[in-house]
């Protein structure tokens, strides 16, 4: 009865439109008071605890270095790179535009983030190339995806901190996937210009080139020093995000001088605001968590699926769809608060690697930023091109085969999303 309370009060307030982090809090406190053990005094240690989650301190420094590169002009510098690369293909632009955010997604970690910086200059510049708007926003809104699947990931450091799993594994995890997923886009992209014979530019000099990639050098360097960092075991993924964040700040402020000093507290305010947001939904999400282990929820739940009769792959194939529903309504952390205490065990019972889970549950809600109703990227995409949401939607539905197809192939394919951090941390 009271697992049933818990469950239904929290899909009651989020199908009224009471935002995640207070449906998350009311479920669980209207459960305490009404059927639970525990005191309100032990609500508020649980949700207090959030906060000393060694693990989650990788959040606010992680916002903050992305906040420093999206101010700063490094977008920019790897458009330039990016463009001078593949600009002379057919279909060119796009391309550099994919590639592009490739690049950012691996120094902001942020879906969002990387549709405004490289969507803000790209979708211009292809609409004045020739592209039509609606291709340009939709390469640019799934592009971006890659925000949240190449580290360093949010949503990693999230799942890592709830089930206790390696954050620098999750991070070296993501990268192949996330390497595969650009050439498949990529190629996707080569095929669609040859057919619809779509512009190229000049073939950039070897000199420009070079000097692309020494203005986009200090950028890049900054996921070269995570994960260089961590994998050579200089520093824990916690502490690599407070060095990101202090590098961030030297390369914007002192090397690139896209900001002054003057600017740095506006930074420092819009970091804080986006910081005390996810982690509210956070304390709230871990209070939700410690009620559902109480009732134990995640046990219950697991029986009922051994009873069935369930292999792996059918239980892998249950979970994506599960995911994918949920990923329609919540954005991605939200999806991975809630349902990560429920299906972890689950999944650990079944044998299944905490890391393949956690990459599979990333690619998962790469495509839930592009579906409606809540899709992030298509409210970002769809202010940036100046389009409507629901022309904007048309745009990105062709790309969901491409993200499916991938998704299905890191789903049966674990050796994808394990044998970079097997053969580098083992």
């Amino acid at each position: 009865m009271t697992a049933l309370f818990l469950l239904g009060m929290l899909l009651a307030l989020l199908f009224i439109g009471v935002p995640v982090a207070v449906s998350l809090g009311l479920a669980s406190l209207l459960t305490m008071l009404l059927f639970g053990d525990q005191s309100l005094l032990s609500n508020a240690q649980k949700f207090f605890h959030t906060m000393h989650v060694y693990p989650l301190l990788a959040v606010p420094f992680f916002i903050l270095a992305g906040a420093f590169m999206t101010t700063g002009g490094v977008a920019r510098r790897m458009i330039d790179f990016a463009n001078a690369l593949v600009g002379h293909f057919r279909g060119g632009l796009a391309m550099a535009a994919l590639l592009a955010s490739a690049f950012f997604a691996a120094v902001s970690g942020s879906a969002p983030a990387t549709v405004v910086a490289v969507g803000s200059v790209m979708i211009g510049g292809m609409v004045a190339s020739g592209y039509t708007k609606k291709f340009a926003a939709g390469v640019v809104c799934n592009s971006g995806t890659l925000g949240i699947l190449i580290p360093p990931s949010l949503v990693m450091v999230v799942y890592g901190a709830i089930t206790e799993s390696s954050i620098g594994r999750l991070f070296i995890a993501g990268v192949l996937p996330g390497i595969i997923l650009t050439l498949v886009m990529m190629v996707t992209l080569m095929v669609i210009a040859k057919r619809q014979n779509m512009p190229r530019q000049e073939r950039a000099s070897f000199r420009k080139v070079v000097k692309t990639f020494r203005e986009a050098i200090w950028g890049l360097m900054l996921v070269v020093i995570i994960l260089g960092g961590i994998y050579a075991g200089i520093f824990t993924p916690t502490e690599a995000a407070a060095v990101s964040a202090v590098y961030a700040f030297f390369i914007a402020v002192y090397v690139y001088k896209d900001i002054t000093i003057k600017h740095v507290p506006e930074v420092l305010i819009e970091a804080s605001r986006i910081t005390v947001m996810l982690m509210f939904i956070i304390a709230n999400a871990f209070t939700f968590a410690f009620l559902l282990t109480t009732e134990q929820i995640p046990q219950i739940a697991s029986t009922f699926l051994v009873d069935l009769g369930l292999p792996v792959w059918g239980f892998l194939l249950l979970l994506n769809v599960l995911l994918l529903v949920a990923g329609n309504f919540m954005e991605p952390t939200s999806v991975v608060l809630i349902l990560t205490p429920i299906v972890f065990p689950i999944a650990m019972d079944m044998g299944i690697d905490p890391i393949h889970l956690g990459i599979l549950m990333i690619v998962n809600m790469q495509i839930g930023l592009v579906t409606p109703p809540v899709g992030l990227n298509l409210f970002v995409t769809a202010g940036i091109a100046n389009m409507s949401l629901d022309e904007t939607i048309r745009a990105t539905f062709p790309w969901l085969i491409v993200l499916l197809a991938v998704l299905l192939l890191i789903t049966f394919v674990p050796w994808i999303s394990l044998v970079v951090p097997n053969l580098l941390l083992n």
